[in-house]
């Protein structure tokens, strides 16, 4: 699967050869405040931790996976979307529930670019039947929540979210499209 590219960014399909880049965005403290409280990730976790995690969900045919946004004249890897199964890492994964996911530089906060990515990313997974989708975040990250509603999500509920790295409670934003 591919996204098409919008007025300002293209996305590139990620893998274990990205792992400087998913290295170096986890350097920054500000990016990682409501991930785990600000701590970088070691390039360790991104090889013993992060890439299995990453090819257990991924599945490029259905767009399972993490995409690397890039800005489409520079091309500058600004971020990236995540898209699995909701709680595809707990003991009742939803299959037909897409979580959508984002992490950016801090140097591109601001400008809108989650937001396009995320529903250029939602479009073109309902172009194949695709209907609901999700998201969650820290109930204090208020930046995150701002792109769930843009992305026309509305808050379904709060949950304690754990899988076997993570466990905090987390809100839960959803749409039926």
């Amino acid at each position: 699967m591919e996204f098409a590219e919008t007025d300002r960014l293209i996305f590139d399909y990620i893998t274990a050869a990205d792992a400087d880049f998913l290295w170096q965005l986890d350097q920054d403290v500000e990016v990682m405040r409501y991930l785990n409280g600000g701590f970088k990730t070691s390039r360790e976790d991104i090889e013993s931790v992060f890439l299995p995690r990453l090819a257990a969900y991924a599945n490029p045919a259905l767009g399972w996976g993490l995409w690397k946004v890039l800005e489409k004249t520079s091309a500058e890897a600004l971020g990236w979307i995540l898209v699995r199964p909701f709680g595809f890492f707990t003991s009742h994964p939803q299959i037909d529930n897409i979580e959508l996911g984002w992490r950016f530089k801090r140097s591109s906060w601001g400008k809108g670019y989650a937001s396009e990515a995320a529903i250029a990313v939602r479009d073109g997974l309902a172009y194949t039947g695709i209907s609901t989708f999700s998201a969650i975040a820290a109930p204090d990250n208020t930046a995150s929540i701002g792109v769930m509603k843009k992305l026309g999500m509305t808050f379904s509920h709060t949950q304690f979210y754990e899988d076997s790295i993570y466990s905090e409670d987390v809100v839960v934003y959803t749409q039926t499209l």
